[in-house]
């Protein structure tokens, strides 16, 4: 088995989990012209990726022989399925030298899948992402990543192809608590946008207007910008479900009680999550908790049919540096400055996105 240092070296990645995040995620990695293998338990999800070089393989225990393999799967069962089930990622004769787990679960499933990883010698990294499948392909993608530093240093270049940053948190597990606190300030955020976007409409100021201005405004951010198309044209195709939303309420909360923080405003909006998916929205993009909103407002909304841009444009994937000569964090994680030229984000030898913040 390599060593973390040399997992990275011309290494062939493997990826369990192609749905819309994994595949937009793993899309990346293929416009660089990696060596990459993906599974999917519903194999026609992977043909989008075969069709841009990707390898498919028939089960897990095959990317057992990759150097570094990305997970992303939508459950805590799926998350320790595919690591230790028959014909798992750890039921093979050979394993990965790093393992970096992009999903979202309970502290007991992760704290088991470390287990799991550290019991085969296997660097285990947990990296939630923030972001939409959109919000990848534009190369706004951020990361918080926990575990082994070294684990993080060997695959940074791979981290931030993919993502715009991947910022490291510490060891063990508290990647997984900066996502959930990130989730609960997004549940918050959504249901206070469509409280006022209501609030607006039903005085009588048309929704495009009124998020025309919020997002012209100091309260405008790349979040309001890219969930205003959704709230004006009542588009809920899924980029993230109430239900998924709400699951991660609930396991916040858990981390809440467990640290024993008050969370009343969290707490609340999690009944209201509840509430929509008993109305019916829980399979559509949470932005459609605008339509629960409205119902309580006694107003009928429409769409108003207005081509609306989200502040979102596509980018392309960081270059990998061959060379692997520039590593810029030195500077930053002494508390110095890289200088304008740098501004802190390239690391060891990749090169950040051209797009700017939205």
């Amino acid at each position: 088995m390599q060593s973390v240092a040399q997992a990275t070296a011309g290494g062939a990645i493997g990826w369990i989990g192609t749905g819309r995040m994994g595949s937009a995620m793993a899309e990346r990695l293929l416009a660089r012209g990696l060596d990459l293998a993906v599974y999917n338990r519903t194999q026609e999800k992977t043909k989008g990726l075969a069709a841009q070089g990707a390898e498919v393989v028939g089960t897990v225990a095959e990317l057992g022989s990759r150097d570094v393999v990305f997970i992303t799967v939508a459950s805590s069962e799926d998350l320790l399925e595919v690591l230790d089930g028959e014909n798992g990622l750890f039921a093979g004769p050979s394993s990965p030298s790093i393992v970096v787990d992009c999903s979202t679960v309970s502290q007991e499933a992760s704290a088991e899948a470390r287990d799991l990883a550290a019991a085969r010698s296997v660097a285990f990294l947990a990296a939630p992402v923030s972001g939409n499948p959109k919000v990848v392909r534009a190369g706004r993608l951020t990361m918080a990543v926990s575990g082994p530093k070294e684990a993080f240093d060997a695959v940074y270049p791979y981290l931030t192809t993919i993502a715009r940053e991947a910022t490291y948190v510490g060891e063990g597990d508290v990647a997984r608590l900066v996502k959930l606190c990130h989730n609960l300030l997004l549940g918050v955020v959504i249901e206070s946008l469509v409280e006022i976007t209501v609030l607006a409409e039903k005085g009588g100021v048309r929704r495009h207007d009124f998020l025309a201005f919020l997002n012209d405004s100091v309260m405008g951010s790349m979040f309001t910008g890219y969930k205003t198309p959704a709230l004006v044209n009542l588009d809920f195709t899924p980029t993230f479900t109430t239900r998924l939303l709400h699951k991660d309420f609930d396991l916040g909360l858990d981390a809440a009680r467990l640290l024993e923080t008050p969370m009343p405003v969290a707490a609340l909006v999690r009944q209201l999550l509840q509430a929509g998916i008993g109305e019916g929205i829980g399979d559509l993009d949470f932005a459609a908790m605008i339509q629960l909103t409205a119902r309580g407002a006694g107003l009928e909304l429409r769409s108003e049919d207005v081509d609306v841009g989200d502040g979102l444009a596509p980018a392309a994937p960081s270059a990998l540096d061959p060379a692997g000569t520039d590593d810029g964090r030195g500077e930053r994680e002494r508390g110095g400055s890289t200088g304008p030229a740098d501004d802190g984000r390239r690391r060891a030898g990749v090169g950040q996105e051209e797009a700017s913040r939205a």
